[in-house]
């Protein structure tokens, strides 16, 4: 018999979550679902249109927030996904996304999409947290 937990929806003031039905986030027990997060702020402001590094630094701002308005910290990200417009700048994503999750190595994965929302947004990221995982042992395997 499964156990009940608690569900909570988190919401921005993000115009798109009404629109089409979902949350920012939600949190069930210690696991944490980020949406898709852009460089877009609830007044439609994009910032820095096109810019595949800065973009993904406020992105990651913006997660940080999330993470820490629920208890949770970067330390505790299992999983990050990078939807790019263009695969080409993927070292200007990747370098924004090394500064925070550096020590933490998450499993990721970036996928070029045709286009986001808005034409001035180059990167969406969802990340999937689960609290309480200060301690980390990396190995390696072959295959």
């Amino acid at each position: 018999m499964a156990t009940e937990q608690a569900r909570t929806n988190i919401l921005s003031r993000s115009p798109f979550e009404p629109l089409r039905g979902y949350s920012r986030a939600v949190q069930a027990g210690d696991t944490l679902y980020i949406s898709g997060t852009t460089a877009m702020n609830y007044k439609g402001e994009v910032t820095a249109p096109g810019d595949a590094y800065e973009q993904t630094k406020a992105i990651l701002h913006s997660i940080k927030t999330i993470l820490t308005s629920r208890g949770f910290s970067i330390g505790d990200v299992v999983r990050t996904r990078l939807f790019v417009t263009n695969i080409a700048k993927w070292e200007d994503y990747a370098r924004a996304h090394r500064e925070v999750f550096e020590n933490v190595r998450p499993a990721s994965s970036m996928v070029q999409v045709a286009k986001l929302v808005d034409p001035r947004l180059c990167v969406e990221l969802e990340v999937d947290a689960i609290k309480g995982l200060s301690e980390q042992e990396s190995v390696s395997i072959e295959y």
